[in-house]
């Protein structure tokens, strides 16, 4: 018989959740997708005159069968007019055969940590193995949970951060010296951030793409973040016509990712993709194939990503009996 329904806030869910277990998790999920042993999830959109709502969902069978749905709203008018985050969001987790509504939890936990994790599941079979340099574009909260991730599967060493905003640029660096202790250089332009840089996390709100090939030395991999709906975009379509691409889903990405600018644009279709983030996980050989190659990998967040997360955060909070427990249905 499952306990009643568990609330976990958000600073919950970072205590019960580490890095390299959100790695492990969000690669195994990733890898049962890629061999048919996961279904397909779903994506829905709404627009609302101050902003929008995204849902995603799916399922996933982890020792018992999971599904979440995670509702993230998007107001941008919030920071100025509200004085509230422009994204806020709850994740609902179930029993997958019985219904059963198992857990409540903060959102943006779970999009930070299993967004970082993928792009380190990425830049483990993707990043050349003596990366040791990494740029990020974009120094918020994501940027942060990157070099965390990053550093549990490549030697990083040294940073250089970039951002409009310059003073987010030089809290990010503070924030990282003083929580792992390396270099960090905030650069004043966007050539001279990633211009040596082995790793580049471009992870911005960007409606207009800025990142082209001429700005990367040879063996660069990419990592896009930011492209997580149809009006966003970072990397030009003439970057991504001339690297390797790989997606964390090929169908969301040719619709909302880098990977849709560049359809547009004419220069890409579907099939000039190398492989998904999966199938590399599967099957080493369908990624890097030479040491000066660039490789991109689109990210845009799919759902099995949630839910192997917030089952693991699920299955922890039980263990130790955090949160609140409700009885949603009395």
């Amino acid at each position: 018989m499952d306990r009643p329904t568990r609330i976990l806030a958000r600073h919950e869910i970072e205590r019960l959740l580490d890095m390299r277990s959100c790695i492990d998790a969000v690669g195994d999920a990733l890898r049962r997708r890629a061999e048919g042993r996961a279904a397909p999830g779903g994506v829905l959109g709404v627009r609302v005159p101050d902003g929008g709502f995204h849902v995603k969902a799916a399922a996933l069978e982890l020792g018992r069968p999971y599904f979440a749905a995670k509702v993230n709203a998007n107001c941008p008018g919030n920071p100025a007019s509200r004085g509230l985050p422009t994204i806020q969001g709850v994740l609902a987790l179930f029993d997958a055969s019985s219904g059963v509504p198992l857990a409540v939890m903060d959102a943006m936990a779970i999009t930070t940590l299993r967004t970082a994790a993928a792009s380190a599941v990425a830049a483990r079979v993707l990043a050349r193995p003596d990366a040791t340099t990494a740029a990020f574009v974009g120094c918020g909260v994501q940027a942060l949970a990157h070099v965390a991730a990053l550093r549990e599967v490549r030697p990083i060493a040294a940073i250089t951060a970039f951002d409009v905003d310059a003073a987010a640029a030089e809290r990010f660096a503070a924030e990282v010296r003083r929580l792992h202790a390396i270099p960090v250089r905030v650069a004043g332009d966007l050539a001279s951030a990633v211009a040596a840089s082995a790793v580049v996390v471009t992870c911005t709100s960007s409606r207009r793409a800025f990142l082209g090939s001429r700005h990367l030395a040879p063996g660069t991999f990419v990592a896009a973040v930011g492209a997580d709906s149809g009006d966003k975009s970072e990397l030009e379509p003439e970057l991504m016509n001339r690297a390797a691409v790989v997606v964390d889903d090929l169908e969301q990405c040719s619709a909302i990712g880098d990977l849709h600018h560049a359809i547009a644009a004419g220069v890409m279709s579907p099939r000039h993709v190398r492989a998904t983030l999966g199938e590399v996980v599967v099957d080493a050989a369908r990624g890097r194939r030479s040491s000066d190659e660039t490789v991109v990998f689109d990210s845009t967040g799919v759902a099995i990503e949630d839910v192997a997360a917030a089952a693991l955060v699920y299955e922890r909070a039980v263990a130790a009996n955090a949160g609140l427990t409700v009885e949603l249905g009395n």
